[in-house]
This record gives C-alpha cells, structure tokens and sequence, in this order.
C-alpha cells in the first residue's frame, strides 16, 4: 500500500503566509487533523473530501498524496528505492508523467538530477515488468511526480491536483505582470468582502480580481473551468462519488446582483482581456468593464476598492512608481462615499508613499515577489 492509503492524509500546498487561512479554508471543506505547517497544511481526508478540496479550495496550489518516504542520502539508493515501488498501479505505459522536485540541507545537492535519477527508475520499472516504457510530458502529462528531500529524508508524492491549482482556466488573455489567481482569491478572503457592498477595480488589468470576487460571492468552484485532476489516475478513484461531488457543488452557484462588481483600465488591451476572461465563468457577461483611468471613474456609495496598481515591471522607475502611489493617494482621499481601499502591492515598501495611514498590513506572496495586501479606512 501507498503511505496515503494507510493514512488518509495529504498535504496542500500554497503560498507562504496563506498557511493560517488555508487551514481555516479547508476545515470548512470537511477536511480533518487540519495542521498548518511552512507553505503548507497537513489535513485527512476521505476520497469525498479529497475531490471536493481539489475542486473547491480557492488558496490551494496543489494537494499531494504521499507513496513513499524514506531516509536518502544518495542518488543511487534514491534510484534503487524508487524501483521498487508499484507505478503500474498508478500509470501505464501509455501514459505519460512529469516530475516536480526540490532539495534542501541533504547530501543530494542538485534537484533536477535527482528528478532524473527518479524518472529513470520509473521508467526501469516499465521496461523490467512490461518491456515498454512511458513517456515524459513535462507541458501536460497524464500524472505528476513531487519528489522533495529535506535533511536527506525523501518523500515521493503524487500530485491529486494534476498541476497547480492557480491556473483556474479562465485568464486566456493577459497583460503584463498578472497577478496570480490564488492570490487574487487571498485578497478578497482578506478584505472580508461578502457581497454586502459593491466592489470596484479601477485598475483591474486582465480582471484576476474580479474574476475571483465574482467566484467567491457566486459559489463558482474554483476549479470549474478545469478539464483533469491528478486524483483521476488514484488506484481507488471513484468516477460516480468525484460527479456527485461536483453536481453538489455547481448546484450551489447563484446569480450576482446587478452592479455588485465593476471594472475599468487605462488600457482598452486590459479591458478586452479582462472582458472575454470573465465571460468564461458563469455570470461574468453582467460585469461591466470601462476603459477609462482610475481618476475618472465615478466610484457607487459605500463601495470598496480592491485593486493591484501597477508597480516593478509594469513601472520600470522607481521615481515613476513613487508619483504614481502619491497620486493614487489624493485620489482615494477624495472617496469619502466609499467604505475602504484594498490595495495588493508587490514591494511593501511603496506603501508608505500613499501618503495614507493604512489600518492593517499583511504580507502576500505572489509568485516569487514579496508583496502586501494594505488596508485603508475610506469614510
């Protein structure tokens, strides 16, 4: 048996400093034990709530089911252990994989020939049992391989998720330096935001934001665009128990109020693909997207503001990011009519040059930046 069939246990992954919140998230999926640890959270879970997780977190990169660990301090008895286990329970060789690994304090040194030395053992494994080997994929395979050592201990995992979880399948068009979805949807879980007030993006860019609002408020699963999952090549999937999960859950999406979300963009390239990526998702047709600057939008009373302005690569100089940020500052303090600002910033140090007293402060990730999401008090 697989370490996971044993335990009923998983690990998700997800941006550091989303820990607290995705435990808090995936207790309300159902999920059991939930235990947050760094970029990650430890859960059990029945094959229900393992399917729903996948198909419903919003803050999850990725869910992991663990096959094997063991203590490795070499390449070579990496590769010896790693024959042995039963891939064909999980793949054919008519199926194609990919691997994933990462290395950290162990006497494997290098994580992409420590990938190699896992593949070939994969593939050695085929060849001695079936004569025949699979193939690897590494755009879109059919199953993904984690393969993480840490203090030459190693864990071998298979991805249930079937790659990241950010990438939900709407953002077909994009502009320059996008704003990952996961972090979008940690923005409005942050802000608070329920639907009670209408929000606005006065800089909404390819529409991530507001594609994630209009999710959140409409109970759109957040993997409904997604055509596979990992947990799909499991020894013990269940194709009628994973289309019982999901009827349940599309049953649930509503229909938003009309004006509850609004847009608009300097550029008529962010309006266009703010507007045909949002058409994608149920309801996403009644958000009305302007192209106008922010300074020209006329904001609707007791609003909130949730916006990524555009700084580092989209602001090249920082002597034009720092009048930028001082100019978004007089106009939000002409907002009185509007409840509070939630601006996401990729460099916390631009917060200060709002010229605002922003009440709260909390770091986000996105992608490899070290962003803030920073709260401001409007009326």
């Amino acid at each position: 048996m697989f370490t996971y069939q044993k335990t009923q246990r998983y690990f998700a992954q997800m941006a550091r400093g989303l820990e607290k919140h995705g435990a808090e998230e995936l207790a309300g999926l159902g999920c059991l034990e939930v235990t947050p640890k760094f970029m990650g959270v430890y859960f059990d879970a029945d094959l229900a709530t393992l399917y729903r997780v996948n198909y419903m977190s919003r803050l999850c990169t990725r869910v992991l089911a663990q096959l094997l660990t063991f203590d490795c301090h070499s390449t070579k008895y990496l590769y010896k252990t790693a024959r042995k286990i039963n891939w064909h329970e999980l793949l054919s060789e008519k199926n194609t994989f990919a691997i994933a690994a990462s290395v950290t304090g162990s006497s494997i040194k290098h994580s992409q020939y420590a990938a190699l030395c896992l593949k070939d053992a994969i593939v050695d494994h085929f060849r001695d049992s079936r004569g025949i080997r699979p193939d690897v994929d590494t755009e879109n395979p059919d199953i993904w391989f984690h393969l993480r050592i840490e203090r030459n201990r190693a864990i071998i995992s298979l991805d249930t998720s079937g790659g990241s979880l950010h990438r939900r399948g709407y953002r077909q068009m994009s502009v320059e330096a996008p704003m990952q979805e996961t972090v979008a949807a940690a923005v409005i879980r942050l802000s608070g935001w329920d639907g009670g007030a209408p929000l606005v993006d006065p800089m909404c860019g390819s529409g991530t934001i507001l594609s994630e609002a209009l999710m959140h408020y409409c109970h759109i699963p957040a993997a409904y665009l997604r055509k596979k999952f990992g947990f799909e090549m499991m020894p013990e999937y269940d194709r009628t128990l994973w289309e019982k999960i999901k009827s349940e859950a599309n049953s649930a999406i509503r229909r938003p109020p009309g004006g509850l979300l609004s847009g608009s963009d300097s550029s008529g390239e962010a309006v266009k693909a703010a507007q045909h990526n949002l058409k994608l998702l149920p309801h996403g047709d009644k958000i009305v997207i302007k192209n106008k600057k922010y300074q020209d939008v006329s904001l609707p009373g007791k609003a909130i503001i949730v916006t990524n302005p555009p700084y580092g690569l989209r602001l090249k100089q920082k002597e034009g990011a720092e009048q930028f940020m001082r100019d978004l500052g007089h106009f939000l303090q002409k907002q009185r009519g509007c409840q509070a600002a939630y601006l996401y910033l990729g460099k916390p140090e631009l917060v200060k040059e709002i010229g605002l007293r922003a009440a709260w402060q909390k770091p986000l990730m996105n992608g490899g930046l070290e962003g803030v999401l920073a709260k401001f008090a409007l009326t």
